[in-house]
C-alpha cells in the first residue's frame, strides 16, 4: 500500500507511538485500535484522495493574518524547533515533513509515501515520494533526510541522537534509521514532537550556511519565502509545484500586531483577514460584529506555573506546602471566564487530555483559606516576596490574573513579560529563577511532554527527582502498551502529588475570521492552534 505505515510489529508493540490519542469510547476509555485497523484507516484516507487530488487552476488573491507574537527567524529553520507549537505556524507553509499531523490523520504520510518497522523494532525505513522538489528546484532525497536529522539541535535532540545508532541511505528514495535499542516512541519524537523530520535541502544549506538559511529559507512546503521585515511582517507566495496540490491562495502575509485591541480593529477594518488570540471582552465584541466569525478551539497547549527554585533548600518553593498553597490560590474558573469566555479546560495536568497516556488528575481546587493555612504552617504567616514571575508577553494577562490571586494569599511577585522567542530561549537556557509561566502546544504524547519538562536533562527541566527519572527510563524501553501506560500514569500522579507544577489551563485559543475568508484552516487539524494546511485555504469567492 502506498502512503501508509505497513510496519511488521513485534509481539506487544503497539501503534500508539504512531498515533495520538483517539476519541474516547462512550464509556470514557480509549479505543483500542489494532495494527490492521490502523492500516485500513490510513489506506482508506489515501484511497479517497486525501493526498493525491491535484487541482487545476492557478493560485489567486491574498490572505492576511494579524499575528499575536513577534515572528522570529529561528522559526524558519526546522533544525531549531523548540518544544512549543509557534514555529509550526511557519513550518506548515515553508517546509514539509516525512509525516505530520493533517486533517483527519494524526500522523499522515507526506514527503514519505510509506514507512515500516522491523520485527525487533530496531530499524525504521522510509520510502520517499518521487519527483518532490524544494523551492529552488532541487529534488528531495534521502541525503536531505539524513542531513536534516543530523543537524537537528532543537527540543528533544538529545534522546533522538543518543538512541539512533545510524542513518543509512541506500538510494535517493530510501532512508533507514537504526536504533541502539527498541524505542516505542521513535516516530512520536522524530516526526511528531520535534522538527527533526521536517526536511531542508542539504546542498542549499551547506552553500549559504545556517544564518543565510534563516535570511532566505528554502523548503519543500506549499509556500515559498518572499520577504521578512522583523517586527512587521512575513510574506510568502504559493509554490505551484507542491506535491500534494497547488495552493488556492497566491500570497500569504503575516502581520505582527501584538496588541489585541489593535488586532481586532484591523480585522474590523478589513486590513487583515484572520486574527489570532482575541480574548475576554474583545472576543465578545468580535462575536457581535456583523461579518466576523469567532473561531474558538481547545488545543493541545497546557499552561502552568513552574517553581524553578524548588530544588534549592533555601527557597520557599522547596517546601511542598508552599507550592500547594500557590496552586490553591489560583481561581481557575474566574480567570477562564474572564479571558477565554469559559472555553478553556481546567484539567489539572501539564499533559493535554487528548494525548496518548494522559492520566486524569483530581480537578484543581480554589481554596485561598487553605492556602494561607499552608503558608503559615510552612513558616510564612504573612506571606513572602517571591521575586520575579517570568512569562511570554502575549499571555501577560493570564500572568496578571494569577499574580493577583497569589498576592491575595500573601505571595508577592513582580511580573517580567518577554517576547516569545526571548522567553523560551531564556527558559531553555535555565536563566530564570523564582516563578515561570510555562506552556507548550507541541505535538506528541505524555512521554514527549514529560521528557521536555519533567525528566532529568529535559529542555525546560530545571531539576528532577530520582524516582521520577527511574520511572521515565523504565517506560522509555517498555514495548507493552498496558505496562507502559501504567508507568506513565504513575509519573504523572507523582508530578501532581508533589505540585512540581501548578496547573493554569488547557488553552482555548480564540481566533477570528473576516468576510473575505472561505476556508480559514482553523480547526482542520484537531487540537492545532493555527491555520493549516495552508494549501487548503480559500478566499470566499473561490
Amino acid at each position: 500500500m502506498t502512503g501508509n505505515c505497513h510496519a511488521k510489529q513485534p509481539v506487544g508493540f503497539r501503534l500508539s507511538s504512531l498515533l495520538r490519542r483517539r476519541p474516547p469510547t462512550p464509556s470514557g476509555g480509549p479505543i483500542g485500535i489494532g495494527r490492521g485497523r490502523v492500516l485500513a484507516l490510513l489506506a482508506l484516507a489515501l484511497t479517497i484522495g486525501a493526498y493525491g487530488s491535484a487541482r487545476a487552476g492557478n493560485p489567486q488573491g491574498q490572505l492576511t493574518w494579524g499575528v499575536h507574537i513577534a515572528l522570529a527567524p529561528t522559526w524558519f529553520d526546522p533544525a531549531e524547533t523548540p518544544g512549543i507549537i509557534t514555529p509550526y505556524m511557519v513550518l506548515y507553509a515553508l517546509h514539509d515533513a516525512l509525516a505530520k499531523p493533517m486533517s483527519g490523520q494524526p500522523l499522515a504520510p507526506s514527503l514519505a509515501e510509506s514507512w515500516s518497522a522491523s520485527e525487533d523494532a530496531l530499524t525504521y525505513e522510509f520510502v520517499l515520494r518521487t519527483g518532490v522538489k524544494f523551492h529552488n528546484g532541487d529534488e528531495v532525497t534521502a541525503e536531505d533526510v539524513k542531513f536534516s536529522f543530523e543537524r537537528y539541535r532543537g527540543a528533544s535532540q538529545k534522546p533522538l541522537h543518543e538512541r539512533v545508532a545510524a542513518v543509512e541511505t541506500s538510494d535517493p528514495r530510501h532512508v533507514r534509521f537504526k536504533l541502539k535499542e527498541p524505542w516505542p516512541d521513535f516516530l512520536t519524537f522524530y516526526v511528531g514532537a520535534t522538527g527533526a523530520g521536517w526536511i531542508v535541502p542539504k546542498k542549499y544549506v551547506e552553500k549559504v550556511g545556517d544564518d543565510g538559511f534563516k535570511k532566505a529559507p528554502v523548503g519543500a512546503g506549499p509556500y515559498q519565502f518572499v520577504s521578512f521585515t522583523p517586527g512587521q511582517e512575513l510574506v510568502l507566495e504559493a509554490f505551484d509545484q507542491y506535491w500534494r496540490k497547488p495552493p488556492n491562495v497566491k500570497r500569504l502575509v503575516f502581520k505582527v500586531i501584538p496588541d489585541e485591541t489593535t488586532r481586532l480593529a484591523a480585522l474590523k477594518r478589513g486590513e487583515v483577514d484572520i486574527v489570532y488570540s482575541i480574548r475576554g471582552e474583545l472576543a465578545e465584541e468580535l462575536q457581535r460584529t456583523k461579518g466576523l466569525t469567532l473561531k474558538p478551539a481547545v488545543i493541545q497547549a497546557t499552561f502552568w506555573l513552574y517553581f524553578a527554585d524548588q530544588w534549592d533548600p533555601k527557597s520557599p518553593w522547596h517546601d511542598e506546602r508552599v507550592r500547594r498553597a500557590a496552586s490553591l490560590a489560583i481561581d481557575h474558573d474566574t480567570i477562564n471566564r474572564a479571558l477565554t469566555l469559559g472555553y478553556s479546560r481546567i484539567t489539572g495536568s501539564i499533559i493535554p487530555d487528548t494525548f496518548d497516556y494522559y492520566w486524569k488528575p483530581p480537578a484543581p481546587t480554589y481554596d485561598p483559606a487553605k492556602a494561607r493555612q499552608l503558608l503559615a504552617e510552612a513558616g510564612y504567616p504573612n506571606g513572602f516576596d517571591a521575586g520575579e514571575y517570568f512569562c511570554d508577553t502575549s499571555y501577560a494577562n493570564l500572568a496578571e490574573a494569577t499574580l493577583n490571586n497569589l498576592e491575595e494569599v500573601g505571595i508577592r511577585a513582580k511580573l517580567r513579560p518577554l517576547e516569545r522567542a526571548a522567553f523560551f530561549t531564556g527558559y531553555a537556557e535555565k536563566r530564570f529563577k523564582n516563578l515561570i509561566q510555562g506552556a507548550s502546544g507541541a505535538f506528541g504524547n505524555a512521554a514527549t511532554r514529560l521528557e521536555a519538562f519533567v525528566a532529568k536533562g529535559g529542555a525546560y527541566a530545571y531539576g528532577s527527582y530520582p524516582d521520577i527519572d527511574a520511572l521515565f527510563q523504565q517506560q522509555a524501553a517498555e514495548l507493552d502498551h498496558a505496562r507502559r501506560e501504567a508507568t506513565l500514569h504513575k509519573i504523572q500522579q507523582v508530578v501532581h502529588d508533589r505540585t512540581i507544577y501548578a496547573h493554569l489551563w488547557q488553552l482555548a485559543f480564540l481566533n477570528g475570521a473576516g468576510p473575505r475568508v472561505g476556508e480559514s484552516g482553523l480547526g482542520l487539524i484537531p487540537n492545532y492552534a493555527y491555520s493549516a494546511p495552508y494549501e487548503d485555504l480559500t478566499l470566499a469567492h473561490q
